[in-house]
């Protein structure tokens, strides 16, 4: 009974031409979108659910500024109650947390002047290891673009657990040392790709010393707030606190709420790091999505400028070609399968967390994909792979006009 009411709930949501508080919601077919084909995302979903692989899902799909289908599936908890799904569920973000959080961000500041995307880390972080030819001994800069597409060689994590050993919790100082002298330097700045957490916690270092603002408050206060999110923030309290969609059951036998899942970003930042801690629900990234598709603003409010969105979100030239990787998105990497086989190769942005959660903009035909599930809920097992590339094949294959609807 719970989740028929959540079916029609949601269901009314897409078909009444009502409004957010910040995209409007109409039917499919006034975007130039087949709802019959579209609802074809329906069984795909549930099967997962029935299957066991997640608990619950939350779906949205954004068509230029306007949401034509929010729908939530299954249960947000089933430990240690089970809890059905609502669309307005905030989920741990995870890796994802990347693009919005910590890119956004940061591409405000090369947008102001305040670093270049050419800039030496170790201009802003001194003591920031160069790569070493092991051959002949010269010593090459990591640059800030090298972080940004994940070529700089870096480690692509450092344990957890090992970090508290070694350091305590809540030690970022003491990690982003370690991450500035100790971790390897793999190879050559953009000559190969690892993707590497601790890329993007150096941002975070970089975004600090230069703003004087934690990562998290930069955040809100000049991307979240700005764009009038009112369920997307780091460290939810309060009220948020009962919207979270629940992770891993930990050793006492409760889900992580509210706290990140990511141990670096749990154990050694605080919650406030740049690799992971973002929460947010579907329509708070719809609103992200439509300000990306429209250039960077959306309602009034800007947070990028056109010629910013379309950098970051192209394959720079100065990386080998194969590598895929934009700055702070992926593009077409090896790893951005999610997008399917028929959104635009090279003008389509994504991103994925590895909680389950999920982020596909094609700037091209002005269509967006979130799709959140919480696959490590209420143990770390699920892959939803295939599920969001399958999604993202419906969608995909429902539009029909695509010049409707479309600016």
């Amino acid at each position: 009974m719970k989740r028929f009411f959540v079916g029609i709930l949601a269901v009314a949501l897409f078909a009444g031409c009502t409004s957010t508080e910040g995209l409007k919601m109409v039917n499919p077919d006034q975007c130039g979108i087949n709802p019959v084909k579209l609802s074809q995302v329906d069984p795909v979903i549930e099967a997962a659910i029935k299957d066991g692989t997640i608990p619950g899902a939350v779906l949205s799909v954004v068509r230029d500024d306007k949401i034509v289908y929010l729908k939530a599936y299954g249960n947000k908890q089933v430990v240690p109650d089970t809890v059905a799904m609502t669309t307005d569920a905030m989920f741990d973000l995870a890796s994802l947390s990347k693009c919005v959080g910590t890119t956004l961000s940061f591409m405000q500041l090369v947008e102001n002047g305040q670093v270049r995307l050419i800039d030496n880390v170790n201009r802003f972080i001194p003591d920031f290891k160069p790569w070493v030819n092991p051959q002949t001994g010269e010593r090459i800069h990591i640059e800030v673009r090298d972080l940004l597409t994940h070529t700089s060689g870096l480690d692509s994590y450092y344990n957890g657990d090992r970090f508290v050993r070694r350091f305590g919790e809540n030690q970022p100082d003491s990690l982003i040392r370690l991450i500035a002298t100790e971790v390897g330097r793999n190879h050559e700045p953009k000559k190969d790709h690892i993707y590497s957490c601790l890329n993007f916690i150096t941002l975070q270092n970089i975004l600090q010393n230069i703003t004087g603002q934690k990562l998290c408050d930069y955040a809100q206060e000049h991307v979240f707030d700005v764009l009038g999110l009112k369920h997307t923030c780091y460290m939810p309290k309060g009220d948020l606190l009962n919207l979270c969609v629940p992770t891993e059951v930990q050793a006492n036998g409760l889900p992580l709420i509210g706290e990140v899942h990511d141990p670096l970003a749990r154990l050694a930042n605080g919650g406030n790091s740049g690799n992971a801690g973002v929460f947010s629900n579907a329509e708070d990234l719809s609103v992200i999505a439509a300000a990306l598709m429209n250039g960077g603003a959306i309602n009034g409010n800007r947070i990028l400028s056109p010629l910013t969105v379309e950098t970051m979100a192209t394959v720079p030239d100065y990386i080998e070609p194969w590598i895929g990787r934009a700055l702070g998105w992926d593009n077409y990497s090896d790893a951005a399968g999610i997008r399917g086989d028929f959104f635009s190769r090279d003008k389509t942005i994504c991103h994925t967390g590895y909680t389950g959660t999920s982020m596909i903009v094609d700037l091209e035909n002005k269509t967006a994909v979130i799709l959140l599930t919480s696959r490590v809920h209420p143990v770390d097992k699920g892959s939803v792979t295939r599920l969001r590339a399958q999604v993202a094949n419906i969608v995909a294959g429902s539009i029909e006009d695509l010049n409707k609807g479309v600016n």
